[in-house]
């Protein structure tokens, strides 16, 4: 029996850094009978929209594997093999609970805790523990980062944003209490400092590498070096991969903040966004694909914009706010543009799958051992609807999950079931979240 020559926990480290890295095969068991290697972790993200979609062109009318990619779902086209589309799943506590309007802000405060948010005034806020946080709080401590939350719109916390709802329940998802939301850094360039940085001396290594123009892979080449010499070849050129990944990212994130030094009079965004929502939507991507790939966390949520968001997406030509187009009338005009808006974030999600893809882990791909769920608190966004809402799953779970399939559920169906299902495959088995009533079977 051969023994790792290398444990999975091995960091690069210099001056406040502390850099993870992939799965080698000199971190593998394996043994003379060619048994199978050390299992890669199992992963989980969850990546949220607002404000509803049009479900006619989200919803599958076929259930099993040979159903028709429906028009928003079609970018999809090459990955479908990948995910499953789910239906039937239904966020009950979104809905009111004798305290009327407000959907926007409980279909976002209850998308991952299957919990009712209390309506009071000031700053007394309560809704539940999100999946993200039960499963952080069960192995997060195997993990440099025990989870990681993710957004592209800034939020405050205080204050009233939807019908005397606080806005710290529109602009969250991730709950490590009923009363403390987790705050989403919007930032690529905090991510990067987060997965890379060590300690108190984290901070003097950016103002180092900022003062000297020098990369992150300047600081530990010295550690680099030491670990070439111990790796056979294909491990040498998985790494020098991971180092171009991490390179072009660093690269881009610095671009942005010099193109904002620049334009930092006519740019009304915040300080070290990228200007273009595609970039600043894709960074993050991949910022979580390196998180996932270094083992750095298990964990993530990713918020594609906060609820009720009215941003517009001239990038489709759609310059009225999301919001308002989202209470459409049934107006086709207002369908049509809504539609765009669903495509082109889909489309991100795809890229995402896409570089998840591409990476071998184990006896498979990084996306393999992934579950990537993407989806919202509201189905259709006029109605406000809380039942049947869009859910798509992807990635195999580490080989629990049969992709390439629609799995139509029982209206009514808790999604908080789902999660229970997740928390199994992940590592952390729970017997209730929310208002789940059992682990969602089929699956499998």
């Amino acid at each position: 029996m051969k023994r790792p020559r290398i444990p999975r926990r091995t960091f690069l480290k210099g001056l406040g850094l502390s850099m993870g890295l992939p799965l080698f095969e000199a971190m593998e068991f394996a043994s003379l009978a060619a048994a199978p290697m050390t299992k890669p972790p199992v992963r989980m993200a969850f990546v949220f929209f607002p404000n509803g979609c049009i479900m006619p062109a989200w919803r599958p009318k076929e259930v099993g594997e040979n159903y028709e990619l429906p028009e928003t779902l079609a970018t999809l086209a090459d990955l479908r093999s990948e995910f499953n589309v789910l239906t039937g799943l239904t966020q009950d506590n979104g809905r009111a609970k004798g305290d009327g309007p407000g959907d926007h802000a409980r279909s976002a405060a209850s998308f991952l805790t299957g919990a009712h948010p209390v309506k009071t005034a000031g700053t007394d806020i309560r809704v539940g523990v999100s999946v993200d946080q039960v499963a952080a709080q069960k192995i997060g401590h195997l993990t440099k980062l025990p989870s990681l939350e993710l957004g592209i719109e800034p939020g405050r916390n205080a204050g009233s944003c939807d019908s005397g709802y606080s806005c710290a329940y529109s602009n969250n998802i991730s709950w490590k209490t009923e009363s403390t939301p987790m705050a989403k850094e919007i930032r690529p360039r905090g991510v990067f400092e987060r997965l890379f940085g060590n300690g108190s001396d984290a901070a003097l290594s950016y103002q180092m590498r900022r003062y000297y123009r020098k990369s992150i892979l300047d600081f530990v080449a010295e550690d680099a070096a030491r670990l070439q010499k111990q790796l056979g070849r294909n491990d040498r050129r998985k790494l020098e991969e991971y180092f171009t990944s991490v390179r072009e990212i660093e690269q881009r994130i610095e671009r942005v903040e010099q193109q904002q030094r620049v334009d930092a009079d006519q740019l009304d965004i915040p300080a070290g966004v990228p200007r273009e929502l595609a970039e600043h939507i894709r960074l993050m991507f991949d910022l979580l694909v390196l998180a996932f790939r270094t083992d750095s966390t298990r964990i993530a949520t990713f918020m594609l914009a906060n609820e009720g968001s009215n941003r517009t997406y001239p990038m489709v030509d759609v310059t009225d706010g999301h919001h308002e187009l989202s209470h459409h009338q049934n107006r086709p005009e207002k369908i049509e543009q809504i539609k765009k808006i669903d495509k082109f974030l889909i489309s991100q999600f795809g890229y995402f799958l896409q570089q998840l893809k591409q990476i071998p882990e184990g006896n498979g791909t990084l996306l393999d051992n992934c579950m990537i769920l993407y989806g919202g608190g509201l189905a259709d966004g006029n109605r406000h609807d809380h039942h049947d809402l869009p859910i798509l799953l992807a990635g195999r779970g580490g080989g629990t999950i049969r992709t390439g399939r629609h799995i139509g559920y029982p209206r009514e169906t808790p999604l908080n079931n789902l999660f229970l299902a997740m928390l199994e495959r992940i590592g952390a088995p729970t017997a209730q979240l929310g208002d789940s009533t059992g682990v969602l079977q089929g699956l499998d």
